[in-house]
């Protein structure tokens, strides 16, 4: 295991159990405890941290709270989910598709709608000018019946005027785009960070706090180049992983 992930911080403003939570967690996305499948005892993880034994207790509880550790009696705590979802980004990046067979059931889920006036930003990525109309989309998707990502995503009003009811009865932004009479779009431009869920992760991707979310922010335009579509989504780290393909 890398050691210099074993440090923890007592005056950086987060809970010594977050950040030992954040560390187990990600020496199990590295497959440091692949060998044994569960993650050390106790008393070896309070000693390579140098916190006691009822921190650790409170970590695991919190990964348990997730989905990633199950602790059974006599056994220790075991890795319960390892496997990520394998998310491609390519110029024609869908949901679904890009799902494929990793999952039974998928399922687009529309939170919120609103039309509001386009910020700076925005209007630059939409290449609108400041304040146009746009219609804001909250969506939650899952696979299997999993949430696996929560987005926010803008749409020019003019053009795509009755989104918010197309998605809400197919689920899917492509279907909703074709059903307002665009057949094609690309992706130009991805970018990803990671980041502390939020209190809005926390509830509808189903996480505990001190989960790890990748933030993906996307731009989609139309076959002419023209902007159709601003993103911001974000997915639990520990089921989502990104593959860029040429």
């Amino acid at each position: 295991m890398d050691t210099g992930q074993t440090n923890v911080h007592r005056q950086n403003g987060v809970a010594l159990w977050r950040q030992i939570a954040d560390r187990i967690r990600a020496s199990i996305a590295n497959g440091d405890y692949d060998a044994t499948g569960k993650v050390p005892p106790e008393f070896t993880l309070a000693a390579q941290f140098g916190v006691n034994r009822h921190t650790v207790r409170s970590a695991l509880a919190a990964l348990a709270q997730e989905g990633i550790v199950r602790s059974v009696q006599g056994r220790g705590t075991l890795i319960e989910r390892k496997e990520r979802l394998n998310f491609p980004i390519t110029r024609r990046t869908r949901f679904s598709e890009g799902i494929g067979d990793q999952a039974r059931e998928k399922e687009g889920l529309l939170l919120h709608s609103a039309q509001e006036p386009a910020s700076t930003d925005l209007s630059a990525r939409l290449r609108l000018p400041e304040g146009a109309p746009v219609i804001r989309l909250e969506t939650l998707r899952k696979a299997d019946h999993r949430p696996v990502s929560r987005s926010t995503t803008w749409f020019p009003a003019e053009r795509f005027g009755g989104i918010e009811e197309a998605y809400s009865k197919s689920g899917s932004i492509t279907v909703a785009f074709r059903m307002l009479g665009l057949s094609d779009y690309l992706r130009v431009s991805t970018e990803v960070t990671a980041t502390h869920a939020d209190g809005a992760d926390l509830v509808d991707l189903q996480l505990s706090p001190g989960a790890i979310i990748l933030v993906a922010r996307a731009l989609n335009t139309d076959t002419e180049g023209v902007p159709v579509q601003y993103a911001v989504s974000r997915f639990p780290a520990d089921m989502v992983q990104f593959t860029i393909e040429n």
